[in-house]
């Protein structure tokens, strides 16, 4: 059985997590506490302490840099997703770095003003720590007194979102493709706390949002062909 082990409020985990609740597959979830990244460091074998990974059998599966997609591919090979098709592959590789930058830059921070309702009370140090050593001191302060503009700008940076479903149910077509799991992911995060909705300007896109949600693969059958 594969084991996804993350944090449950990460972006990057709910991508995975989608995929595979997606696919329909068996799999567990462990998740670690941000100040201990023990089981990671050893699952690894002390070439990564990020999240998520996953495990499946012996092999374990990470990324190797801030693009690459080594979880997501695998999935997708295992599971015959159809996430990546060759004719999409450099379209897709300039919307998921869009969603990955613009889009979590302005979701993160978002969520994190309500880092107190989200982060379990054991781990809340570790996590301001984290987030101060990152960003500076105050920066969770600084978030919360610019919510307004961080709100204004995440409507703004979704309007391509919006004007890219006006003619398709999912972003590039008529099924789900990665980009669609990576923006459900970076919006999960936004949306994590509660606190917050999809902008109500956005209809198609609150519409995907809910597709998103519901959606499961439903492989193509072969088409059998009769002997003359």
């Amino acid at each position: 059985m594969i084991e996804l082990i993350q944090f449950p409020w990460s972006p990057y985990c709910i991508v995975q997590r989608r995929i595979l609740e997606y696919a329909g597959a068996r799999f567990k979830v462990a998740n670690i506490p941000n100040n201990d990244r023990s089981l990671v460091w050893k699952l690894t074998r002390q070439r990564y302490y990020g999240v998520p990974i996953i495990r499946d059998g012996k092999s374990v599966l990470f990324e190797v840099n801030d693009d690459s997609q080594v979880i997501a591919k695998y999935l997708d090979t295992k599971f015959r997703l159809g996430l990546f098709p060759w004719e999409l592959e450099g379209v897709q590789s300039i919307i998921w770095r869009y969603i990955e930058n613009e889009i979590e830059g302005a979701g993160f921070r978002l969520n994190d003003i309500y880092w107190r309702k989200v982060v379990p009370p054991s781990d809340q140090l570790a996590f301001l720590r984290h987030k101060e050593r990152k960003f500076g001191r105050g920066c969770l302060d600084q978030w919360r007194a610019q919510q307004k503009e961080l709100l204004a700008q995440l409507e703004q940076r979704l309007v391509p979102f919006e004007e890219m479903l006006l003619h398709h149910p999912f972003l590039l077509g008529q099924q789900p493709r990665f980009v669609d799991f990576d923006l459900f992911g970076m919006l999960g995060n936004f949306l994590y706390s509660g606190k917050y909705r999809l902008p109500a300007a956005h209809t198609r896109l609150r519409q995907w949002h809910s597709r998103m949600t519901r959606a499961h693969f439903q492989p193509v059958a072969p088409v059998k062909t009769s002997r003359a």
